[in-house]
């Protein structure tokens, strides 16, 4: 993963209520030699109304700046003639959340022309999605940022330190929309996918523990998604040994064993680190880099393999919130097996978003 100058552009559908356009106000010609100006008007106060409508019609772009920690820092090049004052803000608004959740972070001078915020690793933010906002304390109220410049660099490989208690991912990108947009993760325990390789044998995972140590009875489980928690029995789910040295760890999910289980259609197996016998799951993922939504992004070899029914297609790919599966599905048109399976829930080129949804029913909350 690369990071760029340029904000990856993720999320499906359209503007709706939620993407709201900088404010922006019809600009006025500043009074000149040759405008007239009407009776008992000040040609000065005329002036300065107009500059005001100019400021008002500049959208306001967010330069974006990683460092290794996590944090992030936003600069904003602010309209000219803004005088900032204290109660200016960068202003974070969960796309699913209400006002009392928004995070405010004081937006202050840093040099001629620029305001500066900071969103240090230190500030816990809820895992989700948020808008950007800039409230400038002139009495217009938040306008929506536009991405500027971007430095994530520091994402890309990051290695948080060991006993901080919870992890705090935060990646800023371009919605369809065109506004600024964050993807936040936090975690307590967190299993990071790291190398993923496909061959006969399975799809073979290596990757890092934060937040928890292997213990006794470590070991990866794979669980399907057939449907709600009331079908997740012994049947529904694949343990496999695990190796692990210090946070280090990787397990092999052979294919034959997910051949076996596949019930038709497409299915999606969840991948889980139990790092001891009695510890709930932890969900493997991949969050440590620069890219806020792999669905759409990164791909993995396919494998094929055989079931009593015909051929399989196995493979790994991520969610739209960058949570690892495999998908089982057969070699047929729309997933049915090439000697006539069972017709599949969704399409072999099916993309699967949170919860197991795909992201084509309009729903995608990171699409404005």
């Amino acid at each position: 993963m690369n990071a760029s100058t340029q904000l990856p552009v993720t999320g499906a559908g359209t503007a709706g209520p939620e993407a709201v356009a900088p404010v922006r106000a019809e600009p006025t010609a500043p009074a000149g030699p040759d405008t007239a100006v009407p009776a008992g008007t000040d040609a000065t106060a005329a002036g300065r109304g107009a500059r005001a409508a100019d400021r008002a019609a500049q959208p306001l772009r967010a330069d974006c700046i990683a460092d290794s920690a996590g944090g992030l820092t936003f600069d904003i090049t602010a309209p000219q003639g803004t005088r900032p004052v204290w109660s200016a803000a960068l202003v974070l608004s969960p796309r699913d959340g209400g006002a009392d959740e928004e995070l405010r972070l004081p937006l202050g001078p840093n040099g001629s022309g620029c305001l500066r915020a900071v969103l240090p690793s230190t500030v816990a933010l809820p895992e989700g999605r948020w808008n950007t906002y800039a409230d400038l304390g002139d009495g217009r109220g938040p306008q929506r940022l536009l991405p500027g410049d971007t430095d994530l660099g520091p994402l890309v490989g990051r290695r948080p330190l060991a006993g901080i208690g919870r992890l705090g991912v935060r990646i800023p990108y371009a919605t369809r929309s065109g506004s600024l947009a964050l993807r936040s993760w936090l975690r307590g325990q967190h299993a990071e996918a790291g190398d993923v390789l496909v061959d006969a044998g399975g799809v073979t995972v290596a990757g890092r523990l934060y937040g928890a140590a292997l213990g006794p009875g470590a070991r990866a489980e794979a669980t399907v998604h057939r449907g709600g928690p009331e079908t997740a029995g012994t049947a529904s789910r694949i343990t496999v040994p695990l190796t692990g040295v210090g946070p280090d760890f990787a397990f092999t999910l052979p294919s034959a064993r997910l051949a076996e289980r596949w019930q038709g259609g497409s299915e999606r197996w969840d991948l889980w680190l139990r790092v001891a016998e009695e510890a709930e799951p932890v969900r493997i993922a991949r969050l440590l880099d620069d890219v806020p939504e792999k669905a759409e992004t990164v791909s993995h070899p396919v494998l094929s393999a055989g079931c009593p029914s015909g051929r399989l297609r196995i493979g790994p790919s991520y969610t739209r919130d960058n949570d690892l599966t495999v998908r089982v599905t057969g070699d047929g048109p729309d997933g049915m097996t090439g000697t006539g399976g069972p017709d599949a829930t969704h399409g072999p080129d099916t993309t699967y978003g949170p919860d197991g949804m795909n992201g084509t029913d309009g729903t995608d909350p990171a699409g404005s």
